[in-house]
């Protein structure tokens, strides 16, 4: 008896969506549509970092990452991140060099993105496809477009962000409840040629591709390589005491000085701001999470990436988090072969995945306070600091997807998956 196929649309086509994608179009009983709101594939930011965890997880779905995505994108290798004092009487001191190793880097979203759609073939890519519904028809999903549209699914998986559709059919009652809400931080992000960078911060902070943070009273700096060495990521993030619904808003010189007050008279804060206010159009964005979430799938429907876990990026997990998702469900998905198991399938997802990304949220935060010298970190030197942050990192990069994959598929098994 042939083996039956089983449709499957994913709602979104960033790096989460482009990411499952991958893991699933080559599997021979799985037909696969990818659904993008925007006139083209797109990602918008400037650079996303990946640590070993991320990289081992991308290399689960595409064996050749290295070479084929990460090469292809301009990735950089992340010789190590420095953490510095920028205000203060310790203003300048090293707090710690994270050490890394040639399987963290640092690439542009943009980049990384075009890379991971390369591979997939041009007939299931669908762009300008707004989502308007998805509601049971029979034993299908149907999937309804803002054009008119329709189509049948098995499955139908989320990654239309923080904001998305997906998440709110998932949680139904409970969207609200759980929507996202402010972290308490902004941040501006702007890209710069690395002559000029160099040029403007000093050229002691670029002998090799390091990422650098600085940790001031109120605010972060940080600037790391991009591109094959060609370009500079700048970053300036601040505390915010009011957060309003409008998530971007224009920056000016009055509006950064006065975020970086504690640190104009340390060693980088001053250069920063000259060089980030040559942005023609310089915003700040406010930073909002997925303070929790009950649960990422119902029935036959699951969310993943942003849609099920917006963090803020102060450990630089969101898009490793998305990319193991992508592998877990690719592993679940491998062992679906009828219509019927897929939401065991999606539970097992939602068990083994949770508990992870929830514990990156949490985290993540608190990290943000304390690179921004609050609570604990207030009036801390850097060895104080170093106390505080020195091993937050560590169940992050530690992690082994492969016994996230074989956990999840060992419950998807014991709930009914045959």
């Amino acid at each position: 008896m042939p083996e039956q196929t089983i449709r499957i649309a994913i709602i979104g086509g960033g790096l989460a969506g482009a990411t499952i994608a991958n893991a699933l179009f080559q599997k021979p009983n799985i037909e696969v549509h990818v659904y993008e709101a925007a006139p083209e594939f797109s990602e918008r930011g400037a650079a996303v970092g990946l640590a070993r965890n991320a990289i081992k997880a991308l290399e689960a779905i595409i064996p050749s990452t290295r070479e084929t995505v990460l090469k292809k994108a301009g990735a950089v290798p992340t010789n190590s991140t420095r953490l510095i004092m920028a205000s203060g009487p310790h203003a300048g001191q090293k707090v710690f060099d994270l050490p890394t190793s040639e399987d963290n880097c640092v690439v542009h979203r943009a980049a990384l993105l075009s890379a991971l759609i390369a591979p997939l073939p041009k007939h299931i890519l669908h762009a300008n496809k707004k989502l308007q519904s998805i509601n049971l028809a029979e034993s299908k999903t149907r999937v309804e477009f803002c054009d008119g549209t329709a189509e049948t699914f098995d499955a139908v998986i989320g990654a239309d962000g923080i904001f998305g559709s997906v998440r709110k059919h998932v949680l139904q009652d409970a969207a609200t409840e759980h929507a996202a809400t402010p972290v308490g931080f902004w941040d501006c992000r702007y890209l710069v040629p690395y002559e000029k960078a160099k040029e403007k911060l000093g050229v002691q902070y670029f002998d090799v591709h390091r990422q650098y943070g600085w940790c001031g009273d109120g605010a972060f700096i940080m600037h790391d390589v991009l591109d094959n060495g060609d370009t500079v990521q700048c970053v300036i993030s601040g505390m915010e005491e009011n957060p309003t619904e409008d998530r971007s808003r224009p920056l000016n010189r009055e509006i950064l000085e006065h975020t970086l007050k504690a640190c104009l008279d340390g060693p980088i804060a001053r250069n920063m701001i000259d060089l980030v206010l040559e942005c023609p159009d310089l915003r700040l964005y406010s930073q909002w999470e997925h303070k929790s979430t009950p649960t990422y799938s119902n029935g036959n429907v699951c969310i993943m990436g942003d849609a099920a876990h917006a963090t803020s990026p102060w450990q630089g997990s969101g898009a490793g988090m998305a990319i193991e998702d992508a592998a877990v469900l690719g592993a679940l998905l491998d062992q679906v072969k009828t219509p019927e198991d897929i939401a065991v399938a999606f539970q097992a997802y939602d068990q083994v995945r949770r508990p992870r990304d929830q514990r990156v949220i949490d985290s993540s935060k608190e990290t943000g306070k304390l690179m921004c010298l609050q609570g604990p970190a207030a009036s801390v030197d850097a060895n104080g600091l170093l106390g505080l942050l020195g091993h937050r990192w560590d169940f992050i990069s530690a992690f082994d997807i492969g016994d996230d994959m074989n956990k999840a598929v060992s419950l998807a098994k014991e709930l009914g998956v045959k």
